[in-house]
């Protein structure tokens, strides 16, 4: 009896590379408005000396830039059909677009506590108006941006990291107007400062979170809702099965899990009802739906060990 391999073909909720065109036009929508109010955020950040304003406009500048990667990775995600070289296309793009947005995010949030601190020995005087006026408009885009990508971030890790941005720019913002009307209304020099040590440790651990997730995906680690130990032991408990081995449980970007396994039968076992209550097993149990699976002899399960790595 030869070996039967076989796959199953779909790829469960979909990857960022699905997303329809109406959450790529919200993309859009979300990179020029971000853009344009980031231009603002500079502007007066710079002219009021405002670090509040300025830790925002910083944010806004990596939400821009998250966008636009995530734009250009979905992009050339849907256009990079599979080759004899690419045989899984350029998916990994969307996950190496999130982790540089994180990365991003850790320089941005890392200068920005720095300055704070620096200027918590001697404060200087903030207009509160001008501040104010300028972290309403970046307020506003945030909202625009927030409802535009909300939807894609359930699909797509890469969207989600510009997501993420984009509600930590959000809460930013509102920080830098509370600072505002401190400073407006009380005069405290301290407001701006301590306003931007808080935008930057709020941002730290959400930047974590993302950084892990991508880093995850590309050492291909297995999906973290998945026990492997229990998928192998579902495997050689179907009917047939002698044994389970070679397990292999990865994610290739957002919503895109895949496995592939040897499953050594007893004798007199048919591979073809074998091979089917597998992929049943994996897809029903382990919402995996692309696997691939070889059923061979048992005792071709010692060859395999012979593998070193």
């Amino acid at each position: 009896m030869f070996p039967l391999m076989g796959h199953g073909h779909g790829h469960g909720h979909g990857g960022g590379a699905s997303l329809g065109s109406a959450h790529v036009g919200r993309l859009w929508i979300a990179f020029g408005v971000g853009a344009a109010f980031m231009v603002v955020e500079f502007v007066v950040g710079l002219a009021t000396g405002s670090l509040a304003l300025l830790s925002d406009a910083a944010h806004m500048l990596t939400d821009v830039l998250g966008v636009g990667m995530a734009l250009a990775a979905i992009l050339i995600a849907r256009r990079a059909q599979a080759r004899n070289s690419r045989t899984f296309g350029l998916y990994r793009a969307e996950v190496l677009a999130a982790l540089a947005n994180a990365l991003l995010l850790f320089g941005v949030a890392g200068y920005v506590i720095y300055e704070a601190v620096q200027r918590l020995g001697d404060p200087p005087a903030v207009p509160g108006l001008p501040v104010i006026a300028a972290a309403t408009a970046g307020l506003l885009a945030n909202i625009v941006s927030f409802l535009a990508l909300r939807e894609g971030a359930k699909e797509s890790i890469n969207v989600r990291g510009a997501y993420l941005e984009v509600l930590a720019d959000l809460i930013g913002s509102v920080g830098v107007l509370i600072s505002g009307f401190v400073t407006l209304v009380f005069g405290w020099r301290y407001a701006d400062p301590v306003m931007g040590v808080a935008i930057g440790l709020f941002v730290l651990p959400r930047t974590w979170k993302l950084a892990s997730t991508a880093l995850r995906i590309l050492f291909q680690h297995a999906p973290e809702r998945v026990d492997v130990a229990a998928m192998e032991a579902d495997l050689a408990q179907l009917p047939g099965v002698a044994e389970a081995h070679d397990l292999h449980v990865w994610t290739l970007t957002s919503g895109m899990e895949v496995a592939s396994a040897h499953l050594a039968t007893r004798g007199g076992a048919d591979p073809a009802v074998v091979l089917q209550a597998a992929q049943e097993l994996l897809a029903q149990r382990y919402h995996i739906e692309h696997a691939t699976l070889q059923v061979e002899p048992g005792d071709s399960a010692d060859r395999c060990r012979e593998i070193p790595w």
